[in-house]
């Protein structure tokens, strides 16, 4: 046995840390083995019909429960839904067929898209949509332009204990006080007096936080 032999058998770390990259190298092999044998072939179209209820393993290991809703034999997807929680919410699974290792059958239920069982309230999900937008409005409102990332992490500091706007690149604080580059005590103009005071002293201690952030990372 060599030198170079003898002194990695007597590292039991080292060996250790040999066997379980090896262990690991093995099982992405494994996987990519089982999915490049799918590859070319495509799940008999029988086995996932509508309706069906299967249990599914996929080469990463991964193991649910889902009631086919469609199957894709020329793209080889297929979709399913699975039962997160008692109630109508379903979580809706896409899947490439060639990742299934194994698949048993557990049954037959109604066809998932009856539309005589569907019902779809458009007004809710209007109100949805609705509300959707407007956070969608106010978080784009929240980002500043042509700032820098210091004066958006003050501003998001800021907005935690008061309420904030950008004005262009300036802070505007409770609608009356500004806060203009480069965003420090002494750029704070407006407002009354109490007011003015009040975003200083909030504006030197998230500037503190954030200095003693950016110096413990």
């Amino acid at each position: 046995m060599l030198p170079q032999e003898l002194s990695n058998t007597n590292n039991p770390k080292k060996t250790g840390e040999e066997s379980r990259w090896k262990q690991k190298l093995n099982q992405e092999q494994e996987q990519s083995t089982a999915a490049m044998a799918m590859e070319g072939s495509t799940i008999n179209s029988e086995d996932f019909t509508v309706g069906c209820l299967l249990s599914i393993k996929t080469t990463l290991g991964e193991v649910f429960d889902g009631q086919v809703i469609t199957y894709d034999r020329f793209l080889n997807y297929f979709i399913s839904q699975e039962r997160s929680k008692p109630g109508p919410r379903r979580n809706i699974r896409f899947l490439k067929a060639n990742y299934i290792k194994e698949f048993s059958f557990l049954g037959r239920a109604e066809d998932p898209l009856d539309i005589k069982k569907c019902y779809i309230d458009l007004h809710r999900l209007q109100a949805r949509e609705e509300l959707a937008l407007r956070q969608a409005e106010a978080d784009a409102e929240r980002i500043g332009v042509g700032v820098t990332a210091e004066a958006q992490s003050i501003f998001d500091a800021l907005s935690k204990t008061l309420p904030v706007r950008w004005d262009k690149t300036s802070i505007v604080v409770m609608n009356e006080v500004h806060v203009s580059s480069p965003y420090l005590p002494e750029c704070v103009s407006g407002g009354t007096p109490a007011a003015n005071d009040r975003v200083k002293k909030v504006l030197e201690l998230e500037r503190k936080r954030l200095q003693a952030r950016g110096a413990s990372l």
